[in-house]
């Protein structure tokens, strides 16, 4: 799949996931996800989604819809739309399957595909991750992955209106 699918084929609504979701479990694919805003793809994202990877056969990437980014992040963002960030990351070789969620978490998302794997950065500790509970409760579990120091989207921004 990763290297055969074209960016917009990897890129699915919610109901379209869980049915690819279904086929890939049935394929005994071991399913990973992580989620995010990924406005400003940074060094700290590619570690991130690389080593998400890795834990698995299949990397789905929950990516916050644009209304979702402006009421966490403030309405200056996102800064790029949902749209470019959906095919900048489904372009990535190492993500299977982009989908949107409009909510301010993927508990919903996470809720419908039931992923093997959930993932998300360090500044998280494991109960304090939105699915947790449902990833554990059907078998899954639940991995951290150490922040790269140095890299954030806030501090891109910050560090170009310097300039």
């Amino acid at each position: 799949m990763k290297n055969s699918a074209s960016v917009k084929d990897k890129i699915y609504n919610r109901i379209d996931l869980a049915r690819q979701v279904e086929r890939w479990k049935l394929l005994n694919k071991k399913v990973v996800f992580t989620n995010g805003c990924f406005d400003i793809l940074h060094k700290g994202h590619i570690e991130l989604l690389s080593k998400a990877a890795q834990l698995g056969d299949i990397l789905i990437v929950g990516l916050n819809a644009d209304s979702s980014v402006k009421k966490l992040k403030g309405e200056e963002r996102p800064v790029n739309d949902e749209n470019f960030r959906s095919e900048i990351m489904a372009g990535l070789l190492i993500v299977d399957a982009v989908s949107l969620f409009e909510e301010d978490t993927p508990y919903e998302l996470i809720e419908t595909i039931v992923p093997d794997i959930l993932v998300k950065g360090g500044d998280y500790k494991p109960e304090d991750v939105v699915g947790a509970e449902t990833v554990i409760k059907n078998g899954g579990n639940v991995e951290i992955i150490p922040l790269v120091k140095g890299y954030s989207t806030t501090g891109i921004i910050q560090k170009i209106r310097e300039l």
